[in-house]
């Protein structure tokens, strides 16, 4: 794994970025709001990040952000309530449903914003944040696009990575945590990643090294979580929302995915209307470093200037609206019509890969 690139390797140039807020459940979320260079007297489309498991925005976030800006679009980059730069007490408290209320508060934000064209703005989530951004499009259908990356689908298939010892070593954890909060007290802490065989959240090989590639000096990550995580994250299952989604979702899937598993991806993107598929080799985090990062990021820009449009620099002028042709498909592919076509021109047929409903672009692998 590559360790963390500096800025100089990823340059960016004609972008700005300001440190701005918004509030959630009566509590102050810190963002970054990046915009493209050149000014413009359009509406901007806009992509609303965060990151996953206990992660922070300046883990790798900005670098996505920085690629998007500079592309055309505006980015907000927020911590979630209890993390990073944002207000909430106790400190590294994951809780699923405030980290959905702050998603819902993020995007009632950018609407709200004049410079924002509040019909289209799409979400972006890594790792658990990838399934935030699932169940949060299955509720909120003004998203115009989805980008699910590694995403954490299926928490009680999840359980499996644990082992009978640790999943025994996180009751333990869970059960401790609930008796310091009966009793008011501090939370009962464990470790989000640790070394094979250890106790941590996340013990696969690729872990630790990861989570400490993605952290910059003087990071606000910490590499703690209360115990009342484990029961809330074990039965967390956004693969069961994913057929209420109606905008088009792009899941980029690692081949080798031993932390949120690859398969429980690809059987989440199977039940969406309107995926759009891309597996790429490589593990979990490999994805934010280096040659798999620059090709995973183009995609990702492809999809979303296709999606909800962009003003693209240097100009800052010319505003691309959303492609609603479908592409011309890759020799031998199929892909899954728009639903507004498919009624018209009658129902779709299998892909060539065996999955009903789902897209095929090029870079597939199987």
């Amino acid at each position: 794994m590559n360790p963390r690139p500096t800025p100089a390797e990823y340059p960016c140039p004609d972008t700005r970025r300001e440190e701005v807020e918004f509030s959630s459940g009566g509590q102050r979320c810190a963002a970054w709001l990046y915009r493209p260079g050149s000014p413009t007297s359009a509406t901007l489309p806009c992509v609303v990040l965060a990151h996953g498991w206990s992660g922070v925005r300046e883990q790798r976030l900005d670098a996505y952000a920085e690629r998007f800006a500079a592309a055309g679009l505006a980015v907000l980059v927020f911590d979630y309530r209890y993390f990073g730069s944002s207000e909430g007490e106790p400190r590294q408290l994951l809780d699923i449903d405030s980290q959905l209320a702050d998603w819902a508060s993020a995007l009632d934000y950018v609407r709200r914003r004049p410079d924002i064209d509040p019909d289209r703005i799409a979400i972006w989530g890594t790792s658990l944040a990838g399934g935030l951004v699932l169940t949060t499009a299955a509720r909120d259908h003004r998203v115009a696009a989805v980008v699910s990356q590694v995403p954490y689908v299926d928490g009680l298939t999840n359980l499996r990575r644990l082992g009978t010892a640790g999943l025994a070593r996180m009751s333990v954890a869970y059960l401790r945590d609930r008796l310091a909060q009966l009793r008011r007290r501090p939370p009962h802490m464990f470790p989000v990643v640790g070394q094979p065989g250890s106790f941590a959240a996340i013990t696969t090989p690729d872990a630790e090294a990861g989570y400490r590639a993605m952290d910059p000096p003087e990071s606000t990550w910490r590499n703690e979580t209360p115990g009342r995580v484990a029961l809330q994250a074990a039965l967390y299952r956004p693969t069961t929302a994913v057929a209420q989604i109606d905008c088009p979702v792009f899941f980029a899937i690692a081949d080798n995915d031993a932390v949120t598993f690859t398969g429980s991806a690809r059987n989440a993107a199977a039940k969406t209307s309107d995926a759009e598929v891309h597996l790429y080799p490589g593990g979990h985090f490999d994805v934010y470093f280096g040659d798999l990062f620059e090709k995973v990021v183009a995609d990702q820009i492809d999809f979303l200037v296709r999606k909800i449009g962009a003003v693209r620099p240097p100009t800052g002028s010319k505003l691309l609206r959303p492609d609603r042709t479908l592409p011309a498909a890759s020799p031998g592919m199929r892909q899954r019509l728009p639903r507004s076509r498919a009624r018209r021109e009658g129902p779709v047929v299998p892909c060539a890969h065996g999955q009903r409903r789902c897209r095929v672009r090029s870079g597939w692998r199987r």
